[in-house]
């Protein structure tokens, strides 16, 4: 391949480097740590030593005391009055891993205060997202008298209604965009409700759930500060709620992050017999925990029980489930994990001919929304992630089981989902979700007319320039910048995901050391050895060369052998296999120099 054509196929990324900051070199020397780390803080909107100091050494007092949480007072005494009165209380959490951790705070919270407590998660197929009716009745029935939402509920007023007429209390913990009028509840948790004064306006569910454990700890212990049995519970219940954080796809900054930060880190070192048989299942016992490992680990066997059976059983793992009990459904959210990848595989294919056949892959086409008949409504929101990475465009992906259709929304960075369906109300039963993802419901022969509605509104809003995928780089360094110490305070800007991206650096003129190897069960991976293209004495100093590794990227091999320098857009990493430290690249994009 001739460097012209490698230089046209990386121009598919724009790099977008981040201008140097002024004030670097002060707050560096404020903080003692290198310049480059001062840049990076302030391109996460630090620019003050004494919040820059936070951030790199956060700590659990971070966090808001749950009493600035609207309608959690009210929720609190409700609960309190239950566990007078001796009522049986149903959680009725959702079927995601945020919905399954929260339901689990609460159960263990409300356990450990000897109230008496069940759980209910709706079947993601047959009964849908949040509350419904027959669940509300059927709950009624079985004698529940207080039913509290985990991570649902905001929405669902004919719910609400149904409850009250049955007698049974409703109380709502929830964290999505509520409608313009709310639900009748006894209590509504909420951190965004209008005229709400709490700080963090994007708490995930997991999260309310896990501040009302505190408001509920605080009481049952009849003082502020809980009791130690409360207080290891709650943070114990850390690990949870930072489950729900990263696998929700919340912005992790300021409490998220540091409820991130130590629950990944109570992960790791939890004692919970369910937890403990999730991450051996998966292969991380003993690791130090990332967000890498909840989002791709973790979470997608957790998710795969809701998306191919039940997510009851994810939550029995955290609650009632003992030691051989928890291994087993270990086991078995592996066995479902690998059927929802192998079903996963099958649809995004279709989907991809789809988008292909019908030529929604040119510039006439800034919105995709695909549909099949028989496509299995628990991939289809991933399905259209991987559509979305492909072609970068706002996708819609429909699954049609006989006269029910439902869909999943995903979105590129800038473009609200919803906005979308808002414009497209007419064609649609139902939507609801975030700015980036979000469902619907429609009817069959309404699915063309929403296609095109959805397109139109896409190529109102968005620019041809908004469908190149854009690199947003942090800096570009020098591979002397890039020590030991440097990066593993680096390290400290973590954990890294929405609103606290991964550190993204470019080095230029760099050239291979040594031919590249493909590396992989299927030799998908390319291993580099690279140094500075200038520097011909790298080879003799520690550090001078670094290993890089190019994940998916074989086809790179020749275009690299090719090229006399290149520049190197990548993710600087350490890695500790052996207990051999040393200083890792992830490599994201190149170009010739």
């Amino acid at each position: 391949m001739s460097k012209a054509a490698l230089k046209k196929e990386s121009e598919v990324n724009i790099w977008r480097v981040k201008p140097a900051w002024q004030g670097r070199r002060q707050l560096a020397a404020k903080l003692h740590v290198p310049e480059l780390v001062a840049q990076l803080l302030y391109n996460r909107g630090i620019s003050e030593w004494q919040e820059a100091r936070q951030f790199l050494q956060p700590s659990l007092n971070d966090m808001f005391e749950p009493q600035h949480l609207t309608g959690i007072d009210t929720a609190v005494k409700r609960i309190n009055r239950a566990l007078t009165d001796g009522e049986k209380i149903v959680l009725y959490g959702d079927y995601d891993v945020d919905g399954i951790a929260g339901v689990a705070i609460l159960w263990h919270c409300l356990k450990l205060a000897g109230i008496q407590v069940d759980y209910y998660v709706p079947h993601r197929i047959e009964e849908g997202y949040g509350l419904n009716t027959k669940a509300i009745r059927r709950l009624a029935e079985k004698g529940a008298q207080l039913v509290v939402t985990v991570d649902c509920g905001i929405s669902t007023l004919q719910c609400a209604e149904m409850a009250a007429d049955l007698g049974v209390d409703l109380i709502i913990t929830d964290h999505h965009q509520p409608e313009d009028k709310l639900p009748k509840a006894a209590a509504i948790v909420h951190p965004n409700l209008p005229g709400g004064e709490y700080p963090n306006k994007s708490l995930c569910g997991a999260g309310v759930a896990l501040k009302l454990a505190w408001a509920l700890a605080q009481k049952f212990s009849g003082a502020q500060k809980v009791s130690s049995q409360f207080r290891e519970f709650l943070i114990s219940a850390t690990g949870l709620a930072a489950l729900g954080t990263i696998a929700d796809v919340v912005p992790l900054q300021g409490e998220n992050r540091v409820l991130a930060r130590f629950g990944l880190e109570g992960l790791a070192a939890s004692k919970d017999t369910g937890i403990k048989a999730l991450i051996e299942a998966a292969g991380l016992t003993g690791a130090r925990l990332d967000s890498f490992d909840i989002g791709f680990k973790l979470a997608p066997r957790l998710n795969a029980a809701g998306r191919m059976g039940h997510a009851r059983l994810a939550v029995e793992l955290f609650t009632r489930a003992g030691a051989e009990r928890a291994r087993e459904i270990a086991q078995y959210l592996e066995s479902q994990n690998r059927r929802r990848q192998k079903v996963e595989k099958e649809t995004a294919a279709q989907a991809l001919q789809q988008v292909a056949d019908l030529g929604m892959d040119s510039r006439q086409w800034r919105g995709i929304v695909t549909a099949g008949q028989g496509w299995h409504g628990g991939v289809i929101g991933i399905v259209a992630s991987r559509i979305v990475d492909k072609y970068h465009r706002p996708t819609v992906v429909i699954s049609q089981q006989d006269d029910k259709v439902m869909g999943s929304c995903r979105s590129i960075e800038g473009f609200d989902i919803c906005q979308a369906l808002e414009a497209c109300r007419e064609h649609l039963l139902e939507f609801g979700g975030h700015e980036m993802a979000a469902g619907l419901s429609l009817k069959p022969d309404k699915i063309e007319a929403f296609r095109n509605a959805f397109n139109n509104y896409t190529c109102q809003h968005l620019s041809e320039k908004d469908l190149i995928p854009t690199l947003e780089i942090d800096a570009e360094i020098d591979l002397t910048e890039l020590d030991l110490k440097t990066v593993e305070i680096i390290e400290h800007l973590g954990p890294f995901g929405a609103g606290n991206p991964q550190v993204m650096l470019v080095a230029r003129d760099l050239r291979l050391m040594s031919p590249p190897r493909r590396i992989g069960s299927q030799s998908e991976h390319l291993q580099l050895h690279v140094a500075g293209g200038d520097d011909h004495q790298a080879h003799l100093r520690p550090g001078g060369v670094i290993r890089a590794v190019a994940f998916g990227k074989a086809g790179w091999e020749k275009k690299l052998l090719d090229a006399d320098t290149f520049d190197l857009v990548f993710e600087p990493v350490i890695n500790r296999f052996n207990l051999n430290i040393t200083v890792e690249m992830i490599a994201r994009d190149i170009r010739l120099s």
